[in-house]
C-alpha cells in the first residue's frame, strides 16, 4: 500500500490543531447539550431526554461537526496554491481523501469518550460489551459524516461549505431522531429519517444499551456501512472530478 499520503495527513493534523477553538466547540458542545437536556428531563420527565435514550443521539449528532471540519479543511486547501502543487505529485485521489479523513478520526473518538464520560456521571451504566458494540456502530457513522465532508470539500468553496455543512447538521438532528421519536412522528419525517443512516445508527446504539446483541442490529448496520462506503467513494470521485476539471 502506498503510504505517501501519511506526510500530508500529518500536515493536516497540524492544521486542525492550529484552530483549537473550533475543535473544542465541536467536542464540548455535544456534552453540554447532553447535560442540558438531561436536566430538563429531571424537571419534566420525557423519555427521549433521559440519559440512556439521549446519549446515542447526542453522539451521532456530534459527528455532523466532523463534516464541517473535514469539508472546510479540504476546500480551503483546494482553493490555495498548496493543493495545486500537490496535484503534480504521484498521490492518487484516494490518497488525498485518506490524508484529509484520517486526522478527523481522533476528534470523533474524543467526542465519543467525552460524551460517554459525561453520561456515566449522569447515571448511565456502561460495560465493556456495551462499549465495544457501540463503537462498532459509531465509528462507521463517524466515517460516513467525514465522507460527506469530503464530498462537500471537493465540490464547494470554503464559503459555500459553511452553508452546506449547516444543512447537514440540521438534517442529522431532525431526521436522525436525536431529539424526537421518529416512529411517533411518522409520515414524511420518518420515511426520510430511515432512508438516511443517522436514525439507524441512533436506533442501533439505543438497542445495544437495552441488551441487544450484534445479530439484532444487523439490519441497521447494512444501512450504516452501505452509506459509509457510498459517501467515501463519492468523496474520492468528487475530488478526482473537481481537480481534473
Amino acid at each position: 500500500m502506498n503510504l505517501r499520503f501519511l506526510s500530508l495527513a500529518n500536515r493536516n493534523i497540524k492544521e486542525i490543531y492550529r484552530d483549537p477553538i473550533s475543535t473544542v466547540l465541536g467536542v464540548a458542545m455535544p456534552s453540554t447539550l447532553l447535560v442540558l437536556f438531561v436536566s430538563i428531563s429531571q424537571n419534566a420527565p420525557i423519555e427521549i431526554f433521559t440519559v440512556q435514550v439521549l446519549t446515542p443521539g447526542i453522539i451521532v449528532f456530534s459527528f455532523s461537526f466532523l463534516t464541517m471540519f473535514s469539508a472546510i479543511l479540504l476546500s480551503k486547501d483546494r482553493q490555495s496554491a498548496f493543493l495545486t502543487r500537490l496535484l503534480v505529485s504521484p498521490l492518487r485521489p484516494v490518497d488525498f481523501i485518506l490524508a484529509y479523513s484520517l486526522p478527523i478520526i481522533p476528534i470523533a473518538l474524543i467526542q465519543i469518550i467525552i460524551c460517554y464520560t459525561v453520561a456515566v456521571f449522569l447515571g448511565i451504566t456502561l460495560d465493556l460489551g456495551i462499549l465495544f458494540l457501540s463503537l462498532v456502530v459509531l465509528i462507521p457513522i463517524a466515517l460516513a459524516c467525514i465522507g460527506i465532508g469530503m464530498i462537500l470539500g471537493s465540490l464547494l468553496t470554503e464559503n459555500q461549505v459553511a452553508g452546506a455543512g449547516s444543512l447537514v447538521i440540521i438534517a442529522s438532528s431532525l431526521f436522525g431522531g436525536a431529539w424526537m421519536d421518529l416512529n411517533m412522528i411518522g409520515g414524511v419525517f420518518k420515511n426520510i429519517g430511515y432512508a438516511l443512516p443517522f436514525a439507524h445508527a441512533i436506533d442501533a446504539t439505543r438497542a445495544i444499551y437495552k441488551g441487544a446483541g450484534l445479530s439484532s442490529i444487523v439490519g441497521n448496520m447494512y444501512w450504516i456501512i452501505g452509506y459509509t462506503i457510498l459517501f467515501l467513494i463519492l468523496g474520492i470521485l468528487s475530488f478526482r472530478w473537481k481537480t481534473r476539471g
